[in-house]
């Protein structure tokens, strides 16, 4: 077993992931670059340095995520820090296409099931499948830690105020997908909190990434910041949600 606390983040190839998996790597660490396609994870690994290490992982398929287990489980030993990362917003908004536009079709009255289905299996059910495939590894560490990346957007209590700017958005794809992955964040927190394993959830914010078309006014390393905070804390709180800037989001 390796000295270097070793870090999965997952969709680790491009965006926030890969910005989370740089600054991992300046902080000590070994970090396995998440990547559903192997030579993006490659060249991103290429591009962070030695210390960053290519791993094939698609979330939404079980061999993929047993097989990345098995590696690390065989190479490692353990895993000290998983960053839930990987998410898609939609498999059907066209690229001349608003996000305002997009939500129209997405409402509970006309959304396409395949449309829910398909992001939410890699937002909600890609996560949960990481989770239980990570969590032995976890366990052989001391002190681990597990952070998901969610969404202010996926915030209820925030939908419900009509003062909310994005709440015209809120819907049962990508927005709900946040919320069930909050909810998730909570049970796994309450799972683990007798075992000492930290695990929270964090916004980035609305930051410019192929997500959201680059559409985001944020930068990647204001989005990556409080993930590799919230990470990097060993004797920090469990089962929160909050934002770099913001500090805590309600549910």
């Amino acid at each position: 077993m390796q000295d270097k606390p070793v870090a999965l983040v997952t969709g680790a190839n491009q965006g926030i992931g890969l910005q989370i998996a740089r600054e991992f790597v300046g902080h000590g660490f070994t970090v396995l670059v998440g990547s559903r396609n192997f030579e993006r994870g490659v060249a991103a690994a290429s591009e962070i340095g030695p210390d960053a290490i290519a791993l094939q992982l698609d979330v939404t398929d079980q061999a993929s995520i047993t097989a990345a287990a098995d590696r690390i489980g065989n190479e490692f030993g353990r895993l000290d820090v998983l960053v839930q990362n990987a998410a898609i917003s939609n498999t059907k908004k066209r690229p001349d296409q608003s996000v305002e536009d997009y939500a129209k079709t997405a409402r509970p009255s006309n959304v396409s099931l395949d449309e829910m289905r398909a992001v939410w299996d890699t937002n909600v059910f890609g996560v949960l499948a990481v989770y239980q495939a990570m969590l032995p590894l976890l366990r052989k560490a001391p002190q681990a830690r597990i952070v998901n990346v969610s969404s202010g957007a996926g915030s209820l209590t925030r939908n419900s105020d009509p003062a909310f700017s994005h709440r015209p958005i809120f819907g049962p794809v990508y927005p709900a997908s946040k919320t069930a992955l909050n909810a998730l964040t909570v049970a796994m927190a309450i799972e683990l909190e007798a075992e000492g394993i930290k695990v929270n959830a964090v916004s980035p914010g609305f930051t410019k990434t192929n997500l959201n078309g680059y559409a985001g006014t944020e930068t990647v390393e204001e989005g990556a910041c409080e993930a590799v905070r919230v990470a990097l804390d060993r004797d920090g709180p469990t089962g929160t949600f909050t934002h770099a800037t913001l500090g805590t989001i309600p549910w």
